[in-house]
């Protein structure tokens, strides 16, 4: 009776924790997504002298033309006064219309997000499936030639510019070759992209690719610090086999921060997915960002921004999370 109170307590207690935890990280989180939307705000007013309408009317437009246009969308007003209009449209889940697509930003966003979400979780996927088994080896196999020859290739990719990766790649396999499509699948809906898997070989390779580069290097960093452990030694010395030690011990440990690392990684991978999608012509979100900031479509501009600021903050809070909850020397900040 008296264990199972305490294991109750205990209970109520991590509970609690984790609940205090989950909200100062959210309160940091909505004062850092204000913080990217003023940011962002200010620096496309600053960056069309003429304010937005500028950019939506052109180089070419008259001032009777653009200050009609400030009247009609309150683009007159004062910054602060159209900032908080903005926010306030926010809250209620309007970031506005296009006025180049002639639709709800949310509309737009809504429908390009889901296919930028589904190549990030392939292209993720994809390279958990390479890039942890390749850690491994290299640990297992440190200093010997086949770490250097991983080692060396990971470097080589970690360094390239995605943009000519993907070039390199479309070079290679789709012009010399003729094995896959250079363009990638086109539709309005998910299930139209996933029923060419053909056109989405090269994308996901082009962002899978750098995603490996990264996360091996941390699997091979973290298994070679668990093979140093004290467990590991007890283990061995108890006369059971290297490979089924690294398979029952060393890798569940050395996942933890490769877990945690995944939460960070989310914001870097929508930064990716601009100059994967712009360049494969993948009907996602980043392509939206890309030809928006081209044509000057400041409505859409700021959601996007707003869509990839929120996505850094969960991904954050949950990396947070994950961390605390799998590690035991982290475990005490949930108390």
């Amino acid at each position: 009776m008296v264990e199972a109170a305490r294991t109750a307590v205990r209970t109520a207690s991590g509970g609690a924790g984790i609940l205090r935890f989950l909200g100062r990280r959210l309160v940091q989180g909505v004062i850092v997504i204000l913080i990217v939307t003023l940011i962002v705000f200010a620096l496309l007013h600053l960056a069309m002298p003429q304010g937005p309408a500028q950019g939506i009317l052109g180089m070419q437009a008259t001032q009777e033309q653009i200050d009609a246009f400030n009247r009609a969308n309150g683009f007159d007003r004062p910054l602060w006064q159209q900032y908080f209009t903005f926010l306030s449209q926010i809250a209620v889940g309007d970031l506005g219309d296009s006025f180049k697509l002639n639709r709800p930003v949310a509309d737009a966003i809504g429908q390009r997000l889901p296919k930028t979400l589904v190549l990030a979780l392939i292209s993720m996927v994809v390279a958990l499936i390479v890039a942890i088994p390749m850690g491994i080896y290299q640990a297992v196999r440190r200093g010997k030639t086949g770490d250097y020859v991983f080692t060396t290739m990971n470097f080589i990719i970690y360094s390239t510019p995605s943009f000519f990766l993907g070039l390199v790649l479309v070079i290679v396999f789709a012009q010399w070759l003729h094995l896959v499509p250079a363009l990638a699948p086109q539709g309005d809906t998910v299930a139209q992209v996933l029923a060419k898997p053909a056109g989405l070989v090269l994308p996901v390779a082009t962002a899978a690719l750098g995603i490996i580069a990264t996360i091996s290097r941390y699997m091979r960093s973290a298994t070679i610090d668990n093979l140093s452990e004290d467990y590991v030694r007890t283990a061995r010395a108890k006369g059971t086999p290297m490979p089924v030690v690294i398979r029952r011990h060393v890798v569940r440990n050395s996942l933890t921060p490769v877990i945690a690392m995944l939460g960070y990684y989310l914001p870097v991978m929508f930064g990716g997915m601009i100059v994967v999608e712009s360049l494969f012509n993948y009907p996602g979100m980043g392509l939206l960002f890309w030809t928006s900031a081209q044509t000057g479509d400041y409505p859409v501009l700021l959601g996007c921004v707003l869509v990839i600021a929120v996505a850094t903050v969960v991904g954050s809070i949950l990396a947070d999370l994950v961390q605390a909850l799998l590690n035991p020397r982290t475990r005490g900040e949930l108390a």
